[in-house]
């Protein structure tokens, strides 16, 4: 079966990169991809396959019964694109002016509607049932998982699978790992108010953009001095802002920042602890803050049954070179919701374009795959889906 399986997926890459590049050259931003979601439908429609659309919004999840009896086995890609602006120099450059896909979800779809195709043509042969959950709005929370959830696209799913194309790590990798892999991704406003006045008579004033300046630093203190050495946490000051003139003493200033974590408890003591530090910085300097923390997805933790199993699939699989235990990533995924409600791994797939001058990372404006890397992605996705109907 395994044979089959990749003899026509080799049959049908051309159609994947093909549709992979459509895609890159029309890119839609979270909770905007109607066109996206539209095309996705009509691939499925255009097959014969079961499928809807507006699940939990955007979301379109289509499903292949197999002849014989078996689990039921969801599979996931995302298709939502970023705001920035596609600076490379290829042939499917985004005709969207300020958005692209500079993160791999073009791939990822490719990816799925094509192992989809193929097992769709196998199905007389297969075991079990296949759900293909194209998930839109995943760069932007709350993200689009949690609505496709509340919608029922996990509706008798006994396992699922993901995958993400990993432009940093060469083709022929795959990686993994047990337990937390990707991290919990928070985000804070905090405003101080402080006095304004001239710049020549500071002692008149309460300088918000001092208070604001020393708040930066003392934050820092919370995961060099706070917290256990051994747990992973990250506090970032992204923005800094306030407006005024060259001689003008702000009397308000704002930080935007993003909190990453990986153990709930962690989690908890960085949201009250950020509090207590503008509360005791603003003391100092008489000043009065506004503090808004706003919770994004959970960390992603993959089951341990499921991982070793991804693991023995992705043996399989002959052009994975190199299977290997990955770091923790401190980067968001809002597959961490599926894997709250369903046993099953994410994983990374190397997808790093082959002779580049320069590695560009996701979200950077000349960012690119190795499109070779989604045939890897569909054989080691797709062996897994085959396979997990005779796992113990």
């Amino acid at each position: 079966m395994l044979n089959q399986l990749f003899s026509k997926l080799e049959e049908y890459y051309e159609e994947m990169v093909s549709i992979r590049r459509f895609m890159h050259q029309h890119p839609e931003l979270s909770f905007q991809e109607y066109n996206t979601a539209q095309f996705i439908k009509d691939f499925y429609e255009k097959l014969g396959i079961t499928v809807k659309g507006n699940i939990g919004g955007n979301g379109v999840v289509a499903r292949i019964s197999g002849k014989l009896p078996g689990k039921t086995v969801a599979l996931r890609a995302d298709f939502d694109a970023l705001p920035i602006q596609d600076e490379k120099d290829v042939p499917y450059k985004s005709l969207v002016p300020g958005v692209m896909h500079a993160c791999g979800h073009d791939g990822h779809t490719a990816t799925l509607l094509v192992l989809a195709k193929v097992l769709n043509e196998l199905k007389d042969a297969l075991e079990g049932n296949y759900v293909f959950i194209h998930q839109h709005a995943e760069e932007y929370a709350p993200g689009g998982a949690i609505t496709m959830i509340e919608d029922g696209c996990l509706e008798g799913v006994d396992v699922i699978f993901g995958t993400h194309l990993w432009a940093s790590e060469p083709t022929g990798t795959i990686q993994y790992r047990t337990g937390p892999i990707m991290a919990a991704a928070d985000r804070f406003e905090i405003v101080i108010q402080g006095k304004g006045g001239h710049g020549a008579q500071p002692h008149k004033t309460k300088d918000a953009i001092v208070t604001a300046s020393q708040l930066v630093i003392n934050l820092q203190q919370i995961v060099s001095r706070k917290v256990n050495p051994v747990e992973s946490a990250v506090v970032t000051v992204g923005s800094f802002t306030a407006e005024n003139a060259f001689n003008v003493i702000a009397d308000k200033a704002k930080l935007i920042g993003t909190v990453r974590t990986f153990n709930d408890d962690v989690r908890q003591f960085i949201e009250v602890e950020i509090e207590k530090i503008i509360k005791g910085t603003c003391y100092l300097s008489d000043s009065t803050y506004k503090y808004l923390f706003e919770r994004g997805y959970p960390a992603v933790v993959n089951h341990a049954k499921e991982t070793e199993f991804l693991i023995a699939s992705a043996k399989d699989v002959p052009e994975v070179i190199h299977i290997e235990e990955s770091e923790l990533q401190m980067g968001g995924e809002d597959f961490s919701y599926y894997l709250k409600e369903k046993p099953g791994t994410f994983f990374f797939t190397g997808a790093r374009p082959p002779g580049a001058e320069t590695n560009y990372p996701h979200h950077h404006p000349k960012f690119d795959i190795d499109e070779k890397a989604m045939l890897i992605a569909a054989k080691t996705l797709g062996t897994a889906a085959i396979k997990i109907h005779s796992a113990e």
